[in-house]
């Protein structure tokens, strides 16, 4: 058996409240994400998990839920890498804007296929085909390595980065993964094969409140 990887979407964000897109806009988290956070920390602690490094993006709100889960954890000191690789994917155009007044600028239609299509990008921004072209071979060169040595690592990021890497995990095709929402602040625990498959994964708390 080999290393153990978990897999966290940040709190709520101030935008996710307002319903704005934020891509590599840096909102902080509102008091339910803390809240969130914390949760996914508490049910962390009571798995009884002890990590050996923490990866997160460049941007605040996946820190600060990286920090909180650490500390709830009982490893503040905990070393932490932080990458633009697993940020958010890049809404180009679309940061900033309600996601009701991009429907009324673009159409209803043109929007969805935007936000849930694979590989079709918004303008100025990336698809999720894009995002995943970032963060595949971070996780490959940077963060595999370490759980196929043996390590506990937590990777704190956010809803398309960490689609794309479920797309590698469960082995989910561009079409199913479209399906796929993460709840905010509900850990995801992997454990791998020797040859980097899954030997098994739990979700500690309700994936119910995926959005």
């Amino acid at each position: 058996m080999s290393g153990t990887l978990v897999l966290v979407r940040h709190g709520q964000s101030e935008w996710n409240l307002k319903n704005l897109f934020t891509g590599w806009r840096d909102p902080d988290l509102t008091e339910l994400g803390v809240q969130e956070a914390t949760a996914g920390a508490k049910a962390l602690a009571d798995y009884g998990i002890k990590f050996d490094i923490a990866f997160t993006s460049d941007l605040t709100r996946a820190q600060k839920t990286c920090k909180i889960i650490l500390d709830g954890v009982g490893q503040p000191n905990l070393e932490v890498i932080k990458d633009q690789a697993l940020n958010e994917r890049d809404y180009g155009d679309l940061s900033g804007l309600n996601k009701d007044d991009a429907r009324a600028k673009w159409g209803e239609e043109q929007v969805h296929i935007w936000r849930r299509s694979y590989d079709v990008p918004p303008p100025g921004g990336e698809s999720l085909k894009d995002t995943g072209a970032r963060v595949w071979p971070y996780y490959m060169t940077e963060i595999l390595p370490r759980v196929l040595r043996g390590e506990k690592v937590l990777v704190a990021a956010h809803g398309n980065s960490l689609r794309s890497l479920l797309m590698v995990l469960d082995r989910l095709d561009s079409t199913k993964i479209l399906g796929v929402n993460l709840a905010t602040g509900v850990p995801m625990v992997y454990k791998l094969n020797a040859d980097s498959t899954v030997a098994s994964k739990e979700v500690l708390g309700d994936m119910s409140g995926a959005h």
